[in-house]
């Protein structure tokens, strides 16, 4: 058998895809991303980035960038846009949404990805693949075949690998279906906004909002509507039949349908093949969850295939995976039906929306669905220990400045406040700051490179313990 041409391919390039790449080449992993399409979209779709995907930007040093091309919103009124604000303590430095172009998080990972040294070819589309105990053969649309130590499927929700793969993907078929797009408007923005108001009371799943250089997001009950993609006409006739007005919309940008499918994938890992983001779970767009998912799920996965790859990986690393994941994907997706019967026109649905919208007023419940809704709530189990333990840490100040600015590498992170902890022979792959003025109240913590808190303490003997455990034998 050939000896593998890369370590690992990537089937998709969108924002999943391409931040695995970037990941696995901060380790320096021979990566080679594959994409069906041979171009870019080129339709403009707003998304919004949430605090914890913001965070993971801010480590990655790519905040910044995003930053130029997207605009900040206030991080509350997310979950089944019930309109309460969010509080204002929130436990982040980016307490945020972060309003921008798809395509332009697509163009900027993927100049991120190229920069440390990715391989990127579309127009490649995946036909097959077949494994065994060294690597997967992967053969393209053209009959080319590349070999690879190990294959990710990135590509999307009717994902070619997660089908060859042969692994189960249950859950529910749609049974709403929602037209979407962004469109200039013909009226004033006052008559826009008094008819949504109007109408929105007991229409959740309607909706015209600006979103910059004269243009709305448009979002409008299907209703037997079949036509995919649908067309201008569709949504004049679908606005007309609930507003009594199409609001003169015209100039599409782009149009869209989706529907309220919920399925995971039994299995995130078969060998050598993996799945991630939309691949590996679907739900409704409610909530704004999805690519966010996608790109968690391609930080935790990348250091920890890194790892394989590298030889330096503790027996069980990989299989975390999926054990972290996997349940993080079953609460947004049962959070995603929950928000979906909110936006229900019935008398029942429309009664728990009243009494839920009574209870945000409450901080302790508003706090527990942002918190959930932007993934800053998540804890993996890593056993018994402070509730800090498993958690993300946020950005705190440092003696060097802030403390994602240390973090840029991938690689983990032993913050020492008692100026006395060390970690040996793990400093190829763990840094070190000693530093007592660190705004913390724990004596020292072990970051992994996705910024989960994987120890705590001021024992050293603890501490090569938990060294082991995540990064593997020390280098001597």
């Amino acid at each position: 058998m050939d000896s593998p041409q890369f370590d690992v391919i990537i089937s998709g390039c969108g924002p999943a895809g391409l931040m695995l790449a970037s990941e696995l080449r901060l380790h320096g992993v021979r990566v080679l991303v594959l994409e069906k399409e041979p171009e870019p979209v080129s339709y403009v779709r707003i998304v919004g980035l949430h605090i914890r995907s913001l965070e993971l930007m801010a480590m990655r040093g790519l905040l910044d960038r995003l930053l130029q091309h997207g605009r900040k919103r206030p991080a509350g009124g997310f979950f089944a846009g019930i309109p309460e604000p969010a509080p204002q303590d929130l436990d982040s430095a980016h307490a945020y949404l972060l309003g921008i172009p798809q395509p332009v998080i697509v163009r900027l990972l993927e100049e991120h990805a190229i920069q440390l040294g990715a391989q990127i070819r579309r127009g490649c589309a995946v036909r097959g693949f077949a494994q065994d105990d060294e690597g997967v053969t992967v053969e393209l649309a053209d009959g080319e075949q590349v070999r690879s130590r190990y294959l990710v499927g990135c590509d999307g929700a009717r994902s070619t690998v997660r089908k060859l793969l042969g692994v189960g993907f249950p859950g529910e078929p749609s049974k709403t279906e929602t037209l979407m797009g962004e469109m200039a408007v013909g009226v004033p923005q006052e008559e826009i906004s008094a008819k949504v108001a109007e109408i929105s009371k007991t229409h959740q799943r309607f909706w015209l909002r600006p979103v910059g250089n004269d243009t709305y997001s448009v979002v409008v009950p299907a209703a037997g509507i079949s036509a995919e993609p649908p067309t201008l006409e569709d949504f004049k006739q679908q606005l007309h039949a609930i507003a009594g007005t199409d609001f003169g919309v015209h100039s599409p940008r782009w149009l869209s349908r989706f529907g309220d499918a919920t399925r995971l994938a039994e299995r995130y890992r078969v060998g050598r093949v993996l799945l991630a983001g939309d691949a590996a779970h679907i739900h409704p767009p409610t909530g704004g969850q999805g690519l966010n998912l996608g790109l968690q799920d391609a930080f935790n996965l990348g250091w920890k295939l890194a790892a394989q790859i590298r030889g330096w990986a503790p027996e069980t690393l990989l299989d975390t995976y999926q054990a972290e994941r996997h349940p993080v994907a079953e609460d947004v997706l049962d959070n995603t039906r929950a928000q979906m019967e909110l936006h229900s026109t019935e008398p029942g649905p429309r009664a728990v929306r009243r009494l839920l919208t009574e209870l945000m007023d409450f901080d302790e419940v508003n706090r527990y669905l942002i918190e959930k809704i932007t993934a800053i709530d998540i804890r993996y189990d890593f056993g018994e220990g402070p509730d800090l333990l498993g958690r993300r840490l946020r950005d705190i100040d440092i003696k060097q400045g802030r403390l994602y600015d240390l973090l840029d590498r991938g690689r983990g992170l032993l913050l020492d406040r008692t100026e006395r902890l060390t970690v040996g022979d793990w400093s190829d792959r763990v840094d070190h700051l000693a530093d007592p003025t660190a705004a913390l109240d724990v004596p020292g913590l072990l970051l992994r490179p996705d910024g989960h808190v994987a120890w705590i303490g001021d024992d050293q003997q603890s501490l090569d313990d938990h060294l082991s455990r995540w990064f593997g034998k020390p280098a001597s």
